[in-house]
Protein backbone atom coordinates (compact mmCIF):
# COMPACT_ATOMS: atom_id res chain seq x y z
CA UNK A 1 0.00 0.00 0.00
CA UNK A 2 1.39 3.14 -0.89
CA UNK A 3 1.62 5.79 1.84
CA UNK A 4 1.02 9.72 0.64
CA UNK A 5 2.41 12.42 3.23
CA UNK A 6 1.85 15.69 4.15
CA UNK A 7 4.65 18.61 2.78
CA UNK A 8 5.88 20.35 5.01
CA UNK A 9 8.02 23.73 5.26
CA UNK A 10 11.43 22.19 5.33
CA UNK A 11 10.99 19.39 2.15
CA UNK A 12 13.70 19.76 0.15
CA UNK A 13 11.81 18.85 -3.24
CA UNK A 14 13.99 16.74 -6.25
CA UNK A 15 11.93 18.64 -8.87
CA UNK A 16 9.48 21.30 -8.96
CA UNK A 17 6.97 22.02 -12.04
CA UNK A 18 5.87 25.71 -11.89
CA UNK A 19 2.76 26.14 -14.01
CA UNK A 20 1.42 29.78 -15.00
CA UNK A 21 -1.65 29.90 -12.51
CA UNK A 22 -0.98 31.97 -9.41
CA UNK A 23 2.03 32.32 -8.07
CA UNK A 24 2.62 30.68 -4.68
CA UNK A 25 2.25 32.88 -1.96
CA UNK A 26 1.56 30.27 1.31
CA UNK A 27 4.87 30.08 3.34
CA UNK A 28 4.77 26.17 2.79
CA UNK A 29 4.77 26.38 -0.85
CA UNK A 30 7.23 28.72 -1.34
CA UNK A 31 9.52 27.44 0.90
CA UNK A 32 9.49 23.76 -1.26
CA UNK A 33 9.66 26.50 -4.16
CA UNK A 34 12.76 28.00 -2.59
CA UNK A 35 14.26 24.83 -1.57
CA UNK A 36 13.99 22.87 -4.78
CA UNK A 37 17.06 21.00 -6.00
CA UNK A 38 15.47 21.55 -10.22
CA UNK A 39 13.02 24.08 -11.30
CA UNK A 40 11.12 23.46 -14.83
CA UNK A 41 8.63 26.10 -15.75
CA UNK A 42 5.93 26.49 -17.76
CA UNK A 43 6.64 28.87 -20.42
CA UNK A 44 4.70 31.56 -19.24
CA UNK A 45 5.27 30.77 -15.33
CA UNK A 46 9.01 32.37 -15.72
CA UNK A 47 7.63 35.66 -16.09
CA UNK A 48 6.42 35.54 -12.35
CA UNK A 49 9.40 34.56 -11.03
CA UNK A 50 10.75 37.99 -11.96
CA UNK A 51 10.72 39.60 -7.99
CA UNK A 52 12.28 36.12 -6.57
CA UNK A 53 16.12 35.22 -6.55
CA UNK A 54 14.84 32.17 -8.49
CA UNK A 55 15.73 31.25 -11.66
CA UNK A 56 14.33 28.11 -13.59
CA UNK A 57 16.72 25.65 -14.76
CA UNK A 58 14.55 24.79 -17.56
CA UNK A 59 11.97 26.40 -19.11
CA UNK A 60 9.45 23.88 -21.13
CA UNK A 61 6.33 24.43 -23.37
CA UNK A 62 4.86 26.27 -26.61
CA UNK A 63 6.62 29.45 -25.40
CA UNK A 64 3.42 31.47 -26.24
CA UNK A 65 3.11 33.73 -23.18
CA UNK A 66 6.94 33.39 -22.52
CA UNK A 67 7.98 37.70 -22.41
CA UNK A 68 10.49 38.35 -24.83
CA UNK A 69 13.00 39.61 -22.38
CA UNK A 70 13.18 36.03 -21.04
CA UNK A 71 13.21 34.95 -24.26
CA UNK A 72 16.05 36.17 -24.47
CA UNK A 73 17.57 36.02 -21.08
CA UNK A 74 16.76 32.36 -20.84
CA UNK A 75 17.77 31.45 -24.62
CA UNK A 76 20.17 28.78 -23.35
CA UNK A 77 17.36 26.81 -21.74
CA UNK A 78 14.12 27.37 -23.40
CA UNK A 79 12.68 23.74 -24.62
CA UNK A 80 10.37 25.12 -27.25
CA UNK A 81 7.65 22.40 -27.85
CA UNK A 82 5.04 23.78 -30.38
CA UNK A 83 2.39 21.03 -30.84
CA UNK A 84 -0.99 21.85 -29.25
CA UNK A 85 -2.44 18.25 -28.28
CA UNK A 86 -0.99 18.91 -25.15
CA UNK A 87 -0.73 21.85 -22.80
CA UNK A 88 2.23 23.15 -20.90
CA UNK A 89 1.71 21.41 -17.98
CA UNK A 90 2.29 18.00 -19.75
CA UNK A 91 4.94 19.02 -21.98
CA UNK A 92 6.85 19.67 -18.87
CA UNK A 93 5.91 16.34 -17.08
CA UNK A 94 6.96 14.59 -20.10
CA UNK A 95 10.46 16.50 -20.31
CA UNK A 96 11.36 15.35 -16.47
CA UNK A 97 10.41 11.82 -17.42
CA UNK A 98 12.81 12.27 -20.39
CA UNK A 99 15.43 12.97 -17.85
CA UNK A 100 14.74 10.29 -15.63
CA UNK A 101 12.64 12.72 -13.26
CA UNK A 102 10.13 10.97 -11.73
CA UNK A 103 9.63 12.59 -8.61
CA UNK A 104 7.67 16.02 -9.47
CA UNK A 105 5.99 18.62 -7.48
CA UNK A 106 3.32 20.73 -9.13
CA UNK A 107 3.07 24.35 -8.06
CA UNK A 108 0.92 27.27 -9.55
CA UNK A 109 -1.36 25.48 -11.40
CA UNK A 110 -4.49 26.33 -10.07
CA UNK A 111 -6.15 30.07 -9.76
CA UNK A 112 -6.62 32.29 -12.74
CA UNK A 113 -8.63 30.42 -15.51
CA UNK A 114 -10.93 27.41 -13.78
CA UNK A 115 -11.15 25.69 -17.26
CA UNK A 116 -7.39 25.47 -17.03
CA UNK A 117 -7.77 24.88 -12.81
CA UNK A 118 -10.02 21.82 -13.71
CA UNK A 119 -7.95 20.55 -16.42
CA UNK A 120 -4.77 20.52 -14.17
CA UNK A 121 -6.24 18.28 -11.72
CA UNK A 122 -7.58 16.22 -14.11
CA UNK A 123 -4.13 15.36 -15.13
CA UNK A 124 -2.85 14.19 -11.81
CA UNK A 125 -4.66 10.69 -13.16
CA UNK A 126 -2.43 10.65 -16.20
CA UNK A 127 0.61 11.12 -15.10
CA UNK A 128 0.57 8.77 -11.75
CA UNK A 129 1.42 6.11 -13.84
CA UNK A 130 4.59 7.22 -14.77
CA UNK A 131 5.83 9.66 -12.09
CA UNK A 132 5.14 10.10 -8.12
CA UNK A 133 3.32 13.21 -8.59
CA UNK A 134 1.27 16.07 -6.44
CA UNK A 135 0.15 19.08 -6.46
CA UNK A 136 0.44 21.58 -4.14
CA UNK A 137 -1.21 24.72 -3.99
CA UNK A 138 -1.74 27.68 -1.48
CA UNK A 139 -4.56 25.78 0.33
CA UNK A 140 -3.55 21.58 0.38
CA UNK A 141 -2.48 19.23 -1.89
CA UNK A 142 -3.92 16.93 -4.61
CA UNK A 143 -2.82 13.43 -5.26
CA UNK A 144 -3.98 10.98 -7.64
CA UNK A 145 -4.51 7.42 -7.16
CA UNK A 146 -5.97 3.95 -9.20
CA UNK A 147 -5.41 1.52 -5.88
CA UNK A 148 -5.91 1.44 -2.49
CA UNK A 149 -3.74 4.36 -0.58
CA UNK A 150 -2.84 5.37 2.71
CA UNK A 151 -2.78 9.35 3.59
CA UNK A 152 -0.12 10.95 6.27
CA UNK A 153 -3.18 13.47 8.22
CA UNK A 154 -3.91 15.18 11.34
CA UNK A 155 -7.39 14.92 13.28
CA UNK A 156 -9.73 17.96 12.02
CA UNK A 157 -8.01 18.09 8.49
CA UNK A 158 -10.33 19.11 5.56
CA UNK A 159 -10.48 15.77 3.13
CA UNK A 160 -12.11 15.95 -0.43
CA UNK A 161 -12.36 12.82 -3.00
CA UNK A 162 -13.11 13.58 -6.61
CA UNK A 163 -14.03 10.01 -8.47
CA UNK A 164 -12.75 10.15 -11.85
CA UNK A 165 -13.93 6.40 -12.27
CA UNK A 166 -17.03 4.90 -11.20
CA UNK A 167 -15.20 2.49 -8.70
CA UNK A 168 -15.75 0.89 -5.69
CA UNK A 169 -15.08 3.35 -2.26
CA UNK A 170 -14.21 2.38 1.04
CA UNK A 171 -13.05 4.70 3.64
CA UNK A 172 -11.32 4.39 6.65
CA UNK A 173 -10.75 7.29 9.08
CA UNK A 174 -13.05 10.00 7.57
CA UNK A 175 -15.79 11.58 10.07
CA UNK A 176 -18.01 10.68 7.39
CA UNK A 177 -17.64 6.83 6.80
CA UNK A 178 -17.69 5.51 2.98
CA UNK A 179 -18.53 2.07 2.83
CA UNK A 180 -18.23 0.22 -0.63
CA UNK A 181 -19.96 3.33 -2.50
CA UNK A 182 -19.66 4.06 -5.86
CA UNK A 183 -20.06 7.59 -6.77
CA UNK A 184 -20.97 9.17 -10.01
CA UNK A 185 -20.58 13.31 -9.81
CA UNK A 186 -17.18 14.34 -8.74
CA UNK A 187 -19.14 16.46 -5.97
CA UNK A 188 -21.02 13.37 -3.73
CA UNK A 189 -17.41 12.37 -1.92
CA UNK A 190 -16.31 16.12 -1.10
CA UNK A 191 -15.93 17.92 2.09
CA UNK A 192 -15.22 14.90 4.42
CA UNK A 193 -12.65 15.25 7.89
CA UNK A 194 -10.20 13.11 9.18
CA UNK A 195 -10.21 11.96 12.19
CA UNK A 196 -6.60 10.78 12.74
CA UNK A 197 -3.03 11.35 11.57
CA UNK A 198 -3.78 9.29 8.90
CA UNK A 199 -6.45 7.87 6.90
CA UNK A 200 -6.85 5.11 3.97
CA UNK A 201 -8.75 4.99 0.46
CA UNK A 202 -9.66 1.44 -0.92
CA UNK A 203 -10.54 2.21 -4.92
CA UNK A 204 -9.63 0.19 -7.96
CA UNK A 205 -10.47 3.17 -9.84
CA UNK A 206 -9.07 6.52 -10.74
CA UNK A 207 -9.44 9.35 -7.84
CA UNK A 208 -8.31 12.61 -6.83
CA UNK A 209 -7.63 13.03 -3.26
CA UNK A 210 -7.25 16.69 -1.56
CA UNK A 211 -6.38 17.43 1.93
CA UNK A 212 -6.46 21.21 2.53
CA UNK A 213 -3.63 22.95 5.00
Amino acid sequence: MKKYILPDINRRTDTIILANGNFPSNPLALSILNNCKYLVCCDGATNNLADTSRVPDAIVGDCDSLSEENQIRFADIIHRIPEQETNDLTKAVRFCLKQGRKELTILGATGKREDHTIANISLLCEYMNDADVEMITNYGVFNGIDCTSLFESYKGQQVSLFCIDQSMVTSHNLLYAIEKRIFTNWWQATLNESTSDEFTIETNGRMIVYRAF
